[in-house]
């Protein structure tokens, strides 16, 4: 439970401050009548401590000579334990002054467990060590916790080591803001799914029978009445809020949690997040999002499920508080307040789908947001499904596409979301093909695309059957960035080019010449489309004449013309559906390519002229054999 199979601690701190002396006390429950500069690696066992991992401890030397083995040290340590001596005021100091900041420089970025050792040569004269560590553990939050000991009388020695191995096991860090005497926001998000699924009933509370059911889950043993009644007597005297007349509500299943850690039970809120499956950053265990495997290769794509759709499609109307056929951004952060936070907080799922006027999420940009996630990061689709309660297998809720390759040999393309890569010379018209499929209204203003941007969108066929489709946005400056990664993942291309425009049609023309020579190349040939923006504008009499005569020559379609400032899009979107469905009937050619066809048809050619008269030439012989065979047999 803990995923740790041995924690290191690391000891440091000034000569003479008894770090050696502490080890070995621990070690042997003796104190040493003497010790070498540096003891070797010291092992105690699992059942040393109660969570049962072995824990190895370093000791270090602070000789000047030795820094660079203590820093290499330090930085292999799972936590540090900081030492000073109590009868030297001046190794205190040293602990702020020298060796947290130290730790700092060197980024270790462990628990640091304060220890004061020769507890029984303190002067009582000296300030308490709560006053003296108030201060330091306010600037240095590395700190986890202070102690002090006696290696000679065997004072709280086992328990310096314990809080190491309990800081790592159970850190605080993850779970609790100690400034502001909070739970984390990733810890509380987790907490309320864990409470969410184990309320059964869907009541808003946990009874009796669902916190008993909570506690056998988490810690194998049941809940005797009096220990239900208990819990919820000391919650209701905090916070009248926490306990309801159905039984322990969120509110008060929270509180108890931060009551855990602030008392130093930490493990306990430990034990109840890795029982669902949460690891120590407090998301899902990688090996939870194993199964199912996406495993596949690369012109094949993840897809959802309709199982999973349809979950979706309840959840979306679970969350749809106000009924209005949206989500507001509000009912969207209470959707996904289980998961750590927002899966489309990151760039590339920015202002990717349909809204209403008042910027809401409609259920098919919901659905498409999730297609998009699905097809970009299969793993983060499922680890949030998850999150949001996604009920039995997962597995069930997702498919792995056939290969583009088979689809294009079958001439029919079975997938549910298709690619179109938009490529196109600056200022061509590629954003605002992105924003008529969203729905957006046309905008004179011209802003350059940063990297690669999305749209996706349900796009209805002839016979009424949906496809979804994500149009990605390719930078002119980034297309060399993208024929690195290969064209796999592409169903079908655009290119775009401004018709009033001959500079802008003929860059368009050598990005299809550059698409379809990588597309030979790689065997990842992808159907392309011309379209011809702003057919508003005068058009370009030498554009028309030359995309005519391109077209005859690469074997595309005639260019689509379109003018999204009226509103004229000329079927486009279910044009770029057909060809990715129908991919053998758009891919085009180029002379290069031609040849090398033209070639590989000779070479089969006269591959099949040889095959075939070896054929005839061993039929020949062996009816000559069987002539002479007969013919010795008569006579």
């Amino acid at each position: 439970m803990s995923f740790k199979e041995v924690v290191r601690v690391v000891v440091v701190g000034e000569p003479g401050t008894g770090k050696s002396s502490l080890i070995t006390a621990v070690a042997t429950e003796n104190f040493p009548d003497k010790t070498p500069p540096v003891l070797p690696l010291t092992k105690l066992p699992p059942d040393f401590y109660p969570d049962r991992v072995p824990l190895h401890i370093v000791d270090t030397s602070s000789r000047p000579e030795d820094k660079g083995k203590l820093e290499a040290e330090c930085k292999k340590a799972d936590a540090i334990v900081l030492t000073y001596a109590c009868d030297r005021p001046h190794t205190l100091d040293q602990i702020s002054n020298y060796w947290l900041p130290e730790l700092r420089q060197l980024e270790v970025k462990v628990p640091v467990i304060v220890v004061g050792c020769k507890l029984d040569l303190r002067d009582e004269r000296q300030p308490s060590l709560e006053q003296v560590m108030a201060p330091l553990m306010h600037e240095f939050r590395e700190v986890e916790t202070c102690i002090e000991c006696s290696a000679l009388k065997q004072i709280q020695v086992a328990e310096v080591f314990y809080y190491a191995q309990k800081a790592v096991l159970h850190p605080t860090a993850p779970l609790f803001d100690q400034e502001n005497q909070n739970l984390k926001p990733r810890c509380f998000r987790a907490l309320k799914r864990i409470f969410i699924l184990c309320d059964h009933d869907r009541d808003g509370a946990l009874n009796d029978a669902e916190l008993n059911d909570f506690q056998v889950k988490c810690f194998n043993a049941p809940l005797q009445p009096s220990e239900v009644a208990g819990v919820k007597k000391v919650v209701s005297e905090k916070m009248a809020e926490g306990v309801s007349e159905n039984g322990l509500t969120l509110t008060g299943f929270l509180f108890l949690h931060a009551l855990f850690i602030e008392r130093g039970r930490l493990e306990t809120t430990w034990t109840v997040l890795r029982k669902f499956g949460y690891d120590n950053d407090i998301k899902l265990r990688d090996d939870l999002l194993q199964n199912p495997s996406f495993k596949r290769a690369s012109d094949q794509s993840v897809e959802l499920t309709e199982k999973g759709v349809e979950f979706l499609k309840g959840v979306f109307s679970a969350f749809d508080i106000d009924g209005d056929g949206a989500l507001r951004p509000q009912e969207l952060e209470e959707l996904f307040s289980t998961a750590p936070s927002s899966p489309w907080d990151e760039p590339e799922y920015k202002d990717t789908v349909e809204t209403n006027a008042a910027g809401g999420m409609t259920l098919n940009g919901f659905l498409s947001q999730w297609a998009l996630m699905t097809l970009l990061d299969p793993v983060k689709s499922l680890a949030h499904l998850i999150y949001i309660g996604y009920p039995g297998d997962p597995a069930s809720a997702f498919r792995i596409t056939r290969r583009r390759r088979q689809d294009r040999k079958r001439q029919r393309l079975q997938r549910n979301v298709l690619q179109c890569y938009v490529f196109g010379p600056t200022n061509a018209g590629k954003s605002s093909i992105l924003n008529a499929l969203l729905g957006r209204p046309y905008s004179e203003a011209y802003a350059h695309t940063e990297g690669y941007r999305y749209a996706v969108n349900s796009v209805e066929q002839l016979g009424g059957s949906k496809k979804i489709l994500v149009v990605k946005e390719i930078p002119e400056e980034s297309v060399p960035d993208l024929l690195q990664e290969g064209l796999a993942a592409c169903d079908v291309a655009a290119f775009v080019y401004d018709s009033s425009d001959e500079a802008s049609w003929k860059r368009a023309a050598e990005l299809l010449v550059e698409i379809a020579t990588h597309g030979e190349s790689s065997g990842f040939e992808v159907p392309c489309l011309l379209v011809a923006a702003k057919d508003d504008m005068e058009p370009d009499s030498n554009a028309i004449q030359n995309s005519a005569r391109v077209c005859t020559d690469m074997g595309v379609e005639a260019p689509i013309s379109v003018s999204m400032k009226l509103g004229d899009i000329g079927n486009l979107f279910r044009r770029i559906v057909d060809a990715a469905q129908r991919p053998h009937l758009s891919i085009p050619e180029t002379e290069a390519g031609r040849s090398h066809k033209h070639y590989r048809q000779m070479v089969n050619r006269s591959v099949t002229l040889v095959a075939v008269s070896a054929a005839v030439v061993v039929a020949g012989v062996a009816i000559y054999r069987a002539y002479s065979l007969r013919k010795n047999s008569s006579s």
